[in-house]
């Protein structure tokens, strides 16, 4: 079950500026960030405490999570009859990528199995069944390779309810500037979900594949009236060598906005394109990087922008995964045989990741202080010894990301790590980085 990218014409200008230097493609000197524990107020790596991880219910294959893990959101008010094990409220998440239907999940008590035994780790209950939330916004649209993300907020300015907020892209495809953004109401089998937006007036290539919910306190500071940050990182530097993150708030141009409005936006992250004249990018930056989930943390006076997908690592080259590079204009070699037939950005490994970004850097964006393109990852944290599969040759390794402020849980799927279904693994930020009792 593979898809094969198409090349454009963009993609082979990249590939020929690559080709004389496939070993540094997107990487040129740079390193991993360092971590700093001098700076104040950042959740460092160590803050967080793995707790286990739950497999996903069963379901009708085509739809439900085999083959899943693109959209992620946390909603505090679900499953209220659960169980008091510190696990309170639900999951909202994509399933199977030919559909990306919704569905929502208990959250059971994550389990720690030291030897990947599947059989020890709990279930998540089905709360509500699989449903295409999209209607026919997206009607006449290709949604190849599709890109989703979801959040949930609680009623903002006029509105009466909590919402989910979502997007879906084309992985690739022309309508690169059409409307992606939407929201609809937490009842999957009547979600009167309406939209579509554009973000900010950018490609969807820059603002489409991961949502998450901006921390009230930071966005009045900084962002007024737009608590939903949204984003995405093209792979081949086509749009940003690195993630994107922008803030915005449609409930402030209408509730809901009239279909085609261009929302108000401000952009907190954006490296330079590969075709930029000036080049800036993000430390350690390879074409086959791979940011898929975001999560705002915070836990007292401490807080942390994390992104979670796959870095590559060591060389990189567009072609096969036995490191044949694809030329530019041939002569084209023949495809290798699987598992090697799949075209793409491709590096010597594949590390699973979550990297930290410190939001006092991106409030020093949002108020013209500094260009998008200046912070960088403040500290990284691999996760490969937490995932159930060890695939340091595969692409995608991680899933979207959700964060449960109150609780200080941050929930990571890794796709395929139940056989084809994703598994869902948590960490919780230990009670150190909270405020002194009593403030």
């Amino acid at each position: 079950m593979k898809y094969r990218k198409r090349a454009r014409s963009l993609g082979l200008l990249i590939v020929s500026l690559c080709l004389l230097a496939p070993d540094t493609c997107g990487a040129k000197s740079q390193g991993q960030p360092a971590v700093d524990p001098t700076r104040a107020g950042r959740i460092l790596p160590g803050d967080l405490v793995y707790q286990g991880a739950f497999r996903l219910p069963a379901g009708v294959e085509e739809y439900a999570w085999g083959w899943s893990g693109q959209g992620l959101a946390y909603y505090p008010q679900g499953n209220p009859k659960g169980p008091s094990d510190g696990y309170s409220g639900s999951l909202f998440g994509t399933g199977h990528n030919w559909h990306t239907w919704v569905s929502e999940v208990s959250i059971p008590k994550p389990v720690i199995s030291r030897t990947k035994n599947l059989g020890e780790l709990n279930t998540a209950k089905t709360l509500q069944n699989f449903a295409d939330i999209r209607g026919t916004l997206f009607q006449g649209r290709d949604l190849e390779q599709p890109r989703v993300g979801l959040a949930y907020l609680p009623a903002q300015g006029p509105q009466a309810s909590g919402k989910l907020y979502f997007c879906w892209a084309a992985h690739m495809g022309q309508e690169n500037m059409a409307p992606t953004h939407g929201w609809c109401e937490l009842n999957l089998s009547r979600p009167s979900s309406v939209g579509l937006w554009n973000v900010a007036g950018l490609s969807q290539y820059l603002t489409c594949d991961y949502l998450a919910p901006i921390p009230p306190d930071w966005a009045k500071a900084n962002t007024p009236g737009m608590r939903l940050a949204t984003g995405r990182m093209r792979d081949g530097g086509q749009v940003s060598q690195g993630p994107t993150l922008i803030a915005f708030g449609p409930w402030n141009e209408g509730n809901p906005p009239k279909p085609g409005t261009k929302l108000k936006g401000i952009v907190l992250l954006k490296y330079s394109a590969i075709t930029d004249e000036q080049q800036h990018n993000m430390k350690g930056y390879h074409h086959s990087d791979d940011w898929s989930g975001l999560a705002w943390l915070t836990s007292g006076r401490a807080s942390g922008v994390v992104f979670v997908g796959t870095k590559g690592e060591g060389k990189c080259w567009y072609g096969f995964a036995n490191g044949v590079v694809w030329p530019e204009g041939g002569p084209y070699p023949p495809v290798p045989p699987h598992p090697n037939d799949q075209r793409g950005w491709w590096s010597t490994n594949f590390a699973p990741q979550i990297l930290f970004y410190d939001p006092a850097d991106l409030a020093a964006v949002a108020r013209g202080k500094a260009s998008p393109h200046e912070p960088q990852p403040y500290a990284v944290m691999d996760i490969s010894k937490f995932l159930f599969q060890a695939r340091p040759r595969a692409m995608h390794r991680l899933g979207a990301a959700a964060f449960d402020p109150a609780g200080g849980l941050l929930y990571v799927i890794e796709p395929r790590g139940d056989g084809d279904k994703s598994l869902v693994h948590i960490w919780k930020i230990k009670d150190a980085a909270a405020p002194p009792a009593g403030k």
